[in-house]
């Protein structure tokens, strides 16, 4: 037992580290492998489901039948008008003008909110009688406002993307503790120095939060903002598939737009370890 310890006593400190970082490192591989096996599952069952005729391929086509056409439409417009590339390209430009304008308004709308009482009676009366209203409501009125072109799909988007952001960096300040507020105050800062120092970096874990759940609601509302006379998009392609019977055009879309929703939450992540990892 002596002995044991006595080996113990010899691992260093950067050698705990490692081993740490090591099981941290395999835990996370087993964990990357069981998503990929649960997905591969997921479209096994699927391509059976679709060739063995269970699903009607009139209703649901295989993922075989969605891999060709995405190669297709890489090339060929038909039958909506325009290859994917650009398919893509203009629903980015609609989902990523609304999401980062919902980010910088909104967020320091709910700081604001959060921090200065004056500004919160002032504000939120106004902020929660429009915070219910569903986004596709507005469609009538953004086009009598806005027309139909993308200032218009970008306020559809922005609209479903802008109330998490309040909300969640109104909540995320409000709880910056109390402690850290009166020590600064003991300290001598003042209360905008506060406000900047100390409750803008707590509420960040909130404030990403609801960046998470705007992005969700931007490409969520994307069909929705794409419905007003669009002439190209993923929104529009699917709409396009449901005008003629191609449920294969209308799967591609939905499916592109949740690889592209992946992508974007994997980005944010990274970003928010960057900004959040002093916290850590």
């Amino acid at each position: 037992m002596s002995s044991v310890s006595e080996g113990n006593k010899h691992i260093t400190q950067e050698q705990r580290i490692a081993m740490v970082q090591e099981r941290k490192r395999r835990t996370q591989q087993m964990y990357m492998m069981l998503s990929v096996t649960g997905v591969a599952v997921f479209l096994l069952i699927w391509e059976i489901v679709s060739d063995t005729g269970i699903a009607n391929s009139r209703y649901l086509a295989a993922p075989s039948t969605i891999l060709k056409l995405f190669i297709t439409k890489l090339t060929d417009p038909n039958p909506d008008g325009a290859v994917l590339g650009v398919n893509i390209l203009a629903s980015l430009q609609v989902s990523l003008t609304g999401f980062f304008l919902a980010i910088i308004i909104g967020i320091p709308l709910g700081l604001l909110m959060g921090w200065y009482g004056g500004f919160e009676s002032f504000i939120r009366p106004i902020f929660e009688l429009i915070r219910p209203i569903p986004p596709v409501s507005w469609i009538p009125l953004t086009i009598v406002w806005l027309g139909i072109g993308l200032p218009a799909k970008a306020f559809i988007v922005f609209f479903s993307a802008f109330v998490p952001c309040v909300i969640n960096a109104y909540t995320g300040i409000k709880q910056t503790s109390p402690v850290l507020i009166n020590f600064a105050k003991t300290c001598g800062a003042s209360n905008f120095t506060i406000f900047w120092k100390i409750g803008i970096p707590s509420s960040m874990t909130m404030v990403f939060a609801g960046v998470r759940v705007a992005l969700g609601n931007a490409w969520a509302t994307l069909v929705a903002a794409e419905m007003l006379a669009a002439s190209s998009g993923l929104g529009y392609m699917i709409l396009m598939g449901r005008q003629f019977a191609r449920p294969d055009l209308i799967l591609l879309g939905i499916v592109v737009i949740g690889i592209i929703g992946v992508i974007f939450t994997a980005i944010l992540s990274k970003v928010e370890n960057k900004v959040l990892g002093w916290k850590k």
